[in-house]
């Protein structure tokens, strides 16, 4: 399966380019549930599923980052 990175952000704000992330979540591509099961905006930023475990995604969700690698080879 392929997969992207998607921000989560505070509750009530929008989405911007510079609007802080709270928190990356793991989801399938083109997907705005994350795999812990959060509903993410669709407009939030996105990451390569390479970026994992960098400090470019952090801080990461730890359930999605579980869940992730038991679908990793």
């Amino acid at each position: 399966m392929d997969h992207e990175i998607r921000a989560e952000y505070d509750e009530g704000v929008l989405p911007h380019e510079d609007t802080p992330v709270k928190l990356w979540h793991m989801c399938r591509i083109g997907a705005t549930t994350a795999m812990c099961g959060r509903q993410l905006a669709p407009a939030a930023a996105t990451l390569p599923p390479d970026t994992w475990g960098t400090p470019k995604a952090e801080p990461f969700c730890f359930l999605c980052g579980a869940h992730y690698l038991r679908e990793q080879p």
